[in-house]
């Protein structure tokens, strides 16, 4: 048995949508920082200038309020009741940047779900936390009834620093069972997983 499934197998891990009972989590998990320089995974949201002005406790407000509107913008990650990761999962047409994004053009005209974002404790970090996160987030839309799963992840060549790859690793989709369908940047490829 690999390292990686020795140390999933001993974190015991559960994944559940982000709902208003488990706000406070979120907020647990993202720290006084909001996560990445602020962004309270709003990045993907927002575009350009709004984005930039709306970091901090404004984005923190932004996706409080999606949270309340019942709109579930991700799934938690838990080991022995306490959050340790993080994604983003939602239609791509909750996602403005990404309707603007040449790199991440649509592949098709078909309707698909969107992992945008990754985030994991510091201390669950390299640990394939991710690459649950990556099937968890595919049984979850099984569940909605959506088809495709998509992702946008880094192909990196070195070990970059984690706020570079929010949005996963090639090397994490393909573990997760995902499969590369265009590539319109030498680093940014698109990867998707097909719901039977």
């Amino acid at each position: 048995m690999s390292e990686t499934v020795d140390l999933i197998e001993e974190l015991d891990l559960s994944f559940h949508p982000l709902t208003q009972k488990l706000w406070h989590d979120f907020e647990l998990l993202f720290g006084r920082h909001g996560a990445c320089g602020g962004c309270w995974c709003m990045f993907w949201k927002l575009r350009g200038r709004e984005y930039d002005e709306s970091k901090g406790d404004t984005a923190r407000q932004m996706q409080k309020s999606v949270v309340d509107s019942k709109t579930v913008p991700g799934l938690m990650a838990y080991s022995e009741g306490y959050p340790v990761g993080w994604v983003a999962i939602e239609p791509r047409s909750a996602y403005p940047r990404l309707a603007h994004s040449r790199t991440l053009k649509p592949v098709d005209d078909q309707e698909v779900w969107s992992i945008t974002c990754f985030f994991v404790e510091k201390k669950h970090r390299h640990k394939g936390i991710t690459v649950e996160l990556l099937k968890a987030a595919a049984n979850y839309v099984k569940e909605q009834g959506g088809k495709i799963v998509e992702g946008y992840p880094v192909d990196v060549k070195k070990e970059e620093p984690p706020p570079f790859v929010f949005t996963g690793t090639a090397s994490a989709f393909k573990q997760a069972g995902f499969e590369e369908v265009a590539r319109n940047s030498p680093a940014r490829p698109i990867f998707r997983y097909l719901i039977k």
